[in-house]
């Protein structure tokens, strides 16, 4: 288990310290739970209250928070941020060595970085490319064709079909499937669908993090898009076509239809869907379960659906939803009387 001084966090987060700066921590927890040899942090005023209780070998916190408490401070601008840094130093997985795994399937023209690792049973196709320091997991996939980046970590699990490439530092949790065919079919005679191959790719950019079971479909002519510092959380579906701008996120069970174009710096709520070929433009963001239906040229924060409520109430408030455009109608013309 990793331990540090404070003396050593405070460097590594650019905190002030108030307190021991010899003190030994081996651990990050919660306000509530730490103990004496953990780190732990205020960044939300509703937990102000264990600041007299906690048990923490240090609390980092910003300047305004300094109350309540005899013990160590790491006094920082963003605590929050300063707990994600943090976090970085207690992570208790071991990278794996370098090196392939005797059950792995190379295929021919593959070129594998010396400092790469290869899990057990990994599929490599024809002329597939793994960059310095990547780690591609057990039971993983990686199709013709496609070239992964320097520093990256394909967790187990993963199908990365052929064609796609995936910049440096970037990760993709397990069950994913990236570079799968978009739902493309024509409908033809006899009522039969003709399947319309798709005959793009998939381009991942830098420091991007696709978490598990999530899809991204392949282009149908262009490549699907994601571009540098975009976060994925799980269970999302990614259509065909779709460009997504830097740094956006997206919660989830979200949903993204086929060539819509999303800008930089969005952040999408659980459960969020958006029907194809619309723009949004950067620094979008929608609450929890926002059906977006048409494009957003403005930057802000968007909202649709109707808020819980009492079942009873509810079918009585969904009813007179469906008589809205009556009753408008009924007050204009009472209007035009008046």
């Amino acid at each position: 288990m990793p331990s540090y001084s404070l003396d050593f966090i405070a460097q590594h987060i650019g905190a002030e310290l108030m307190g021991n700066c010899e003190q030994i921590v081996d651990g990050l927890s919660t306000i509530q739970d730490a103990t004496s040899t953990d780190v732990t942090f205020l960044a939300n005023a509703s937990y102000n209250r264990f600041l007299s209780t906690t048990d923490a070998g240090a609390v980092i916190v910003a300047k305004m928070s300094l109350s309540d408490y005899s013990g160590n401070f790491l006094v920082v601008d963003s605590p929050y941020l300063a707990y994600a840094s943090v976090s970085e130093l207690f992570i208790s997985s071991s990278e794996p060595e370098p090196g392939i795994h005797k059950t792995a399937v190379i295929s021919a023209g593959v070129k594998i970085a010396k400092t790469a690792s290869i899990g057990a049973n990994v599929v490599l196709g024809k002329n597939a490319i793994i960059g310095e320091k990547s780690v591609i997991g057990p039971n993983s996939s990686i199709g013709d064709g496609s070239i992964i980046g320097d520093n990256c970590k394909i967790f187990s699990n993963v199908s990365i079909y052929h064609g796609v490439t995936i910049g440096n530092r970037s990760t993709i949790h397990s069950g994913s499937v990236i570079g799968a065919d978009g739902f493309g079919f024509a409908h033809g005679s006899s009522d039969r669908w003709i399947k319309i191959h798709q005959l793009g790719g998939v381009t991942i950019g830098d420091r991007v993090e696709i978490g598990s079971c999530t899809t991204i479909d392949r282009g149908a002519l262009s490549d699907t898009v994601i571009e540098d510092g975009v976060i994925l959380d799980n269970h999302i579906q990614i259509a065909h076509n779709v460009h997504i701008g830097e740094n956006t996120a997206i919660a989830g069970c979200s949903g993204v239809s086929g060539s819509t174009e999303i800008g930089k710096n969005c952040i999408f709520a659980g459960q969020t869907g958006i029907i194809g070929h619309v723009k949004i433009c950067d620094g979008v963001t929608t609450t929890g379960g926002t059906i977006i239906t048409k494009s957003i040229s403005e930057s802000g924060s968007y909202s649709s659906g109707t808020p819980l409520s009492n079942t009873e109430k509810w079918k009585k408030n969904a009813v007179r939803f469906t008589q809205l455009n009556d009753l408008v109608q009924r007050l204009k013309r009472l209007e035009k009387k008046i």
